[in-house]
């Protein structure tokens, strides 16, 4: 591919055909259907290809540039200015056993931008299972399950500026342009720069600056209101293969360094938002060693696990996503891994995600916990909430929480388990239907106060009134209330009015 600036007038061009011809998400979605759909996700072409015949434009194009299938050349030209494409390195023209015909260098798939605007994401395209193909060691991976993910995760803007370590096929650097004035996306892959910028051209997103380079080499001392990155996380003996999925740096140190290096790039209460792979040895707790990155760092943190694997399984997921299930060095490599996970004591590998939000405080404090049930997606809007509730928690003494107004948060409900009849439910729990979902189950004073505190009124003067209704020494609420009370405000269950 030529490393030349993709032309704007090409790009623009590009864009109105794909977009005249419905090559959007939608558009896609509906010419497919959903049984190609769902074939397509089990790495089946032929529904889609079936789905896609004949030389209607949003059918051609599909098969160039999703399904990777070649087209007739007169075809192409007739929709496409294929010798452009062809110089600026997206396709090429061979001959074919009925004549010319034109494939696809690249994977080009339809995005919706975060105003609804048609977007596109451009990337090498996948190697599928059985094609007797590995990705190049330059491969730029194209948009996947982290990198949705990461987008749910990014807090809402707007902000002055934003920086995208890692950028990829760009498509993070495309959610930070609806949040951002201005955008700064880098990667150490000199490929991963050149397809970003197609990204962002075909996208009509401009003036967003495209660096090479690790981490946060290319931006020295500048700093961001907003950081985010989908690292190259995969831990793993051989840092050589993949660029896109694996560093030079040992272990987890990549995502360490990130979190560590974060507050220098952060203007004050900038966020940084990275997904992260972490190790888990015995002996070593995983909260601590996590929690121990952002420690000391002036941030304030969250930090979720949402998944765990154990090393066979971690090994399986990545050599199936190179390609390699079933290949010669498949079992050597294999066992290489599980070596490495074994002289280096690793017994698992944790997935999951960090938000730091650059508070400058002495008290800053660190929330670690894991989170495996299914929560409200997106996350970013009430990120903020969740770590605010977090340094309340922990800034309020007792003395400052029972003077403090308090109230229920909103989406909390309330449900009692007993048997029927019964003077008093065996179980009260406290549950969230939306955000994080989460359950608490609670005693009789912190279900009192749920179903009283509205804001208006301070917590202990509320305690009063319960512990006399409930027969028990005011005092003696009081002195034990603030522990639990604690507890649910720093998960969300109650908040302190400002």
């Amino acid at each position: 591919m030529s490393e030349t600036k993709f032309p704007r007038g090409l790009a623009e061009r590009l864009r109105g055909i794909l977009i005249d011809a419905d090559y959007t998400v939608s558009g896609v979605r509906d010419r497919l259907g959903d049984a190609a759909a769902r074939a397509l996700a089990r790495e089946e072409l032929v529904p889609a290809l079936r789905a896609t015949g004949g030389e209607e434009r949003l059918g051609l194009l599909l098969r160039l540039w999703w399904l990777r299938s070649p087209i007739p050349a007169r075809a192409a030209r007739s929709i496409l200015p294929v010798d452009e494409l062809a110089e600026a390195g997206l396709v090429t023209v061979e001959e074919g056993p009925g004549g010319p015909v034109v494939y696809s260098l690249v994977h080009l798939g339809p995005w919706e931008l975060e105003d609804g605007r048609p977007g596109f994401v451009v990337s090498d395209p996948k190697v599928r299972p059985g094609s007797g193909g590995v990705p190049r060691p330059d491969h730029v991976v194209g948009t996947g399950g982290a990198s949705s993910t990461l987008s749910q995760l990014i807090v809402d803007g707007p902000v002055d500026r934003a920086l995208d370590v890692g950028t990829g096929c760009g498509v993070q650097a495309l959610h930070l342009a609806s949040r951002a004035r201005e955008v700064v996306a880098t990667d150490l892959n000199p490929r991963a720069v050149r397809l970003a910028g197609i990204s962002l051209a075909l996208s009509g997103v401009d003036g967003a600056r495209l660096e090479q380079g690790s981490l946060y080499e290319p931006v020295g001392g500048e700093r961001f209101d907003l950081i985010v990155s989908n690292p190259p996380f995969v831990i793993t003996p051989d840092s050589s293969r993949y660029t896109y999925r694996e560093s030079d740096l040992p272990g987890d140190t990549v995502c360490a360094e990130l979190v560590r290096q974060a507050p220098a790039h952060l203007t004050e209460g900038g966020w940084c938002q990275i997904l992260a792979n972490w190790v888990h040895r015995d002996g070593d707790d995983w909260e601590d060693r996590v929690g121990g990155w952002v420690t000391g760092t002036g941030c304030s943190g969250w930090v979720v696990q949402r998944d765990v694997q154990d090393p066979a399984e971690y090994v399986e997921l990545w050599l199936r996503d190179s390609c390699e299930h079933g290949t010669p060095e498949y079992t050597r490599r294999y066992d290489a891994w599980l070596d490495y996970f074994e002289r280096e004591g690793i017994k698992g590998i944790g997935f999951g995600w960090i938000s730091l939000r650059n508070d400058v405080a002495q008290d800053a404090t660190v929330r670690v916990e894991e989170l495996r049930h299914e929560i409200e997606q997106p996350v970013g809007p009430y990120l903020p909430d969740v770590v605010d509730g977090a340094m309340t928690a922990l800034r309020l003494t007792d003395a400052a929480l029972l003077s403090a107004h308090v109230a229920l948060a909103p989406d909390v409900v309330e449900e009692r388990t007993g048997r029927p009849g019964a003077p008093d439910p065996e179980k009260i729990v406290l549950r969230q239907r939306g955000g994080l979902r989460r359950v608490a189950r609670v005693g009789t004073v912190e279900a009192a106060l749920a179903g009283v505190c509205d804001g208006t009124m301070p917590v202990g003067p509320l305690l009063d009134v319960i512990a006399e209704l409930i027969g028990e020494d005011p005092v003696a609420v009081r002195e034990r209330a603030p522990e639990a009370l604690r507890t649910l405000i720093s998960e969300g269950f109650f908040r302190v009015a400002r």
